[in-house]
């Protein structure tokens, strides 16, 4: 089935500016552009219900591949189609992946610092900041290993350097959005970046994405971890 709203499944529609809407979970009054059709609302905190459990998961994975540990949090109940939730996941699967790498980074404070700043992010900023969240989360993941500051020298421009790199690949793509595909995008930018300027080789599988068939907006052909990209080699 194809979701987007988590009430009803009935399609989003963004509007142009603020307006008071009251979760349909927990009843909090805010303003949002985001609603269904229907005029169900779900805040943030709402919708990333679950995604605590990401610290305890990230501490016992082995694994030096941030596609693979991508793909595995997408699986998991909480992670919906779209939503905030990715802009804390991609930072994690780096992070993770980071350190199984060789990375020196006490991963348990970073994961916390990473949920912490991910989650301030609200879902619609790709199209409402110009900033999808992804990719700042893995300008987020380079400020956490680096210990960038708004002090910071090297570490303050690596930080924006990642950031901008992502989302130039996100950009070049284009819209609709899609939380998938920016968010292995933003990963695979990152991945590039570390070995340039951490020294550190992460692992990096082949990404055929299994979710367009839950997108109401896939591009198809113009994604290029598209299984039809597959069918025209």
């Amino acid at each position: 089935m194809k979701e987007e709203c988590l009430i009803c499944k009935a399609p989003l529609e963004y509007l142009s500016e603020d307006v008071e809407m009251e979760c349909e979970l927990c009843h909090k009054k805010e303003a949002s552009k985001t609603r269904c059709v229907n005029g169900h609302y779900v805040c943030s905190e709402c919708h990333m219900q679950g995604i605590d459990r990401l610290v305890g998961i990230c501490l016992e994975e082995t694994s030096g591949d941030p596609v693979e540990i991508l793909n595995r949090m997408m699986a998991m109940p909480f992670c919906h189609m779209h939503g905030p939730e990715h802009h804390v996941m991609v930072g994690m699967a780096l992070l993770t992946a980071y350190k199984n790498s060789g990375g020196d980074l006490d991963l348990k404070k970073a994961l916390a610092e990473m949920n912490s700043r991910g989650r301030s992010v609200p879902g619609g900023a790709c199209g409402f900041w110009g900033a999808c969240g992804a990719g700042l989360s893995a300008g987020m993941f380079v400020s956490i290993v680096t210990g960038s500051t708004p002090l910071g020298v090297e570490n303050f421009a690596l930080s924006h350097k990642m950031t901008a790199s992502a989302l130039n690949a996100i950009g070049e793509i284009g819209g609709p959005r899609c939380c998938k595909r920016d968010s292995y995008l933003s990963i695979l930018q990152a991945v590039k970046f570390v070995k340039e300027h951490l020294g550190i080789q992460m692992k990096q599988s082949e990404i055929i994405c299994s979710y367009s068939g839950r997108n109401n907006q896939c591009i198809g052909q113009r994604c290029p971890f598209s299984p039809l990209q597959k069918t025209k080699e």
